[in-house]
């Protein structure tokens, strides 16, 4: 790994009763794009605002460039970008009066960091006069990522930027990072979606306050250690719970239209079981071998049994 840009070890915080980091330790390296990939409850928003010195940890340490997230709070603010999960730029302020706002706070102009924003804000620049309240999901997702930029940061922290925001503006959003990364840029980004984890360098896969899993996506994918089938069938009702009872069977879950089947040892006759699933009167049945996406390798980090069916 480059020499180290964001350094956590053993951060541990509670909310009352609320276990929400529970003793995680991790490094990011200078430069690199790294994901936290959860559901909502992860503690992923909580581990953000520990690493921007918006909250303080119950136990344990992290250094950001070198600063120590207590001691050296202000170093911090100073060399980093933060732009959290919910919209929180002045709504009633236009685009280039937010954007102006923040360039002066940090001592700069927009003028004197443009080139790092240009591509962007050029794609909001034709809207700078309208209210910050009144742009789309993906046009507040742009102007909250130019103020975040503004001040050239050293390092990138991106609360599930893109929450709530369409497909293509997901997509775009991923390009725009892929460009900051190659300036140099630390991106930390989390994001509750587990197809985004293929785009980072490496990823931690988080549940319950707790990393389970730190590797690039191929390695997790890798080592998936169990088979695994795609079954679709006219009935995926029932088709999750009669599936869970196969003999073989590890788990099953349910994948968009199709059910995810994993087993450990060995194949499954793909006959015998569409044989079995036909004479439980499903028709139109598919079953295709396939390879684990990160999804999968999240479902079996977390040893979660056979769903059945609601």
């Amino acid at each position: 790994m480059h020499s180290v840009s964001v350094h956590a070890e053993n951060l541990t915080k509670r909310f009352g009763e609320t276990l929400a980091l529970d003793n995680i330790s991790f490094d990011v390296g200078k430069g690199e794009l790294f994901g936290f990939i959860g559901p909502d409850g992860a503690g992923k928003t909580t581990l953000f605002r520990i690493l921007t010195t918006l909250l303080l940890t119950d136990t344990g340490s992290c250094t950001v460039e070198g600063f120590d997230v207590v001691k050296n709070y202000k170093n911090i603010r100073n060399i980093c970008g933060y732009m959290p999960g919910k919209f929180s730029l002045y709504q009633d302020l236009t685009v280039e009066e937010n954007l102006n706002f923040f360039a002066t706070i940090f001592g700069t102009t927009i003028r004197e960091n443009y080139d790092l924003i240009k591509d962007i804000y050029q794609q909001i620049e034709p809207f700078k006069t309208r209210k910050a309240g009144k742009l789309s999901g993906g046009m507040k997702q742009k102007l909250a990522l130019s103020c975040a930029l503004i001040h050239k940061p050293d390092v990138l922290f991106l609360d599930e930027p893109t929450t709530g925001v369409d497909a293509v503006s997901r997509l775009e959003f991923w390009e725009m990072l892929k460009r900051l990364k190659s300036v140099g840029i630390t991106i930390l980004v989390s994001t509750p979606y587990m197809d985004e984890a293929s785009l980072c360098d490496r990823v931690a896969l988080m549940q319950d306050g707790r990393i389970m899993s730190i590797s690039t996506p191929r390695e997790v994918t890798g080592n998936y250690p169990l088979n695994l089938l795609s079954v679709k069938a006219g009935d995926i009702y029932n088709l999750l719970g009669e599936l869970r009872d196969y003999p073989g069977v590890y788990s099953v879950y349910a994948f968009g239209q199709s059910a995810h089947v994993a087993f450990r040892d060995g194949d499954i006759d793909k006959g015998n079981l569409s044989e079995f699933l036909i004479k439980k009167n499903h028709t139109s049945v598919e079953i295709t071998a396939i390879k684990a996406n990160i999804e999968d390798c999240f479902m079996e980090l977390m040893n979660v049994p056979s769903p059945a069916p609601l």
